[in-house]
């Protein structure tokens, strides 16, 4: 387990906090960068308007049944991806996982699995979720791979659900349930 005293949402190398005003230009650069988007998102990978990615942070801000968080790498305090809860049903106790590293050079290098792991632990054992689930696009092989590693469950697939380049391709539906998790 990554949660400690030193904070809910902070780790060995990163910290999840509030998104600032200062970190806009790397949304803004992330938002456009078509190989972010084409694994982050299984919506078309269409560059972002400033005007999207303000209405973006504000559906996220703006709801109990969501919430989004910035990456951070401790040293520098600098944002490095965004991570969050989606769909949120408070009374079931369940929410859907999101997660993408914007900054590539931060990228492969484990940033992905801590702050996945702070975000599961603060899910699980602060808000009182029972389930955690996440959909992931068939060809992110190393998302899926860090997902199975922390002990998410395929549990479905919806099959040539998204169009890439001329080709479909599937979308897996995973899951971890609190009992899984806190075994781990």
């Amino acid at each position: 387990m990554y949660m400690n005293m030193r904070g809910l949402l902070e780790g060995e190398n990163l910290k999840l906090t509030s998104i600032r005003d200062s970190d806009f230009y790397s949304l803004e650069n992330w938002f456009n960068d078509v190989a972010f988007l084409r694994h982050y998102d299984i919506m078309p990978a269409t560059p972002k308007s400033k005007k999207e990615l303000d209405e973006l942070l504000i559906y996220y801000g703006d709801s109990h049944e969501r919430c989004i968080y910035a990456i951070r790498e401790k040293k520098e305090d600098k944002i490095i991806g965004v991570a969050g809860f989606d769909n949120i049903v408070w009374t079931s106790g369940v929410a859907t996982v999101f997660i993408g590293i914007g900054e590539s050079a931060f990228r492969g290098k484990g940033y992905g699995k801590e702050a996945l792991s702070l975000l599961l632990d603060f899910g699980f054992n602060e808000l009182n979720f029972h389930r955690i689930q996440l959909n992931v696009i068939s060809y992110n092989l190393n998302a899926i791979r860090l997902y199975e590693g922390l002990g998410f469950v395929k549990e479905g697939v919806c099959r040539e659900l998204v169009y890439r380049d001329g080709k479909r391709y599937d979308l897996y539906q995973y899951g971890l349930l609190k009992p899984e998790w806190c075994k781990a």
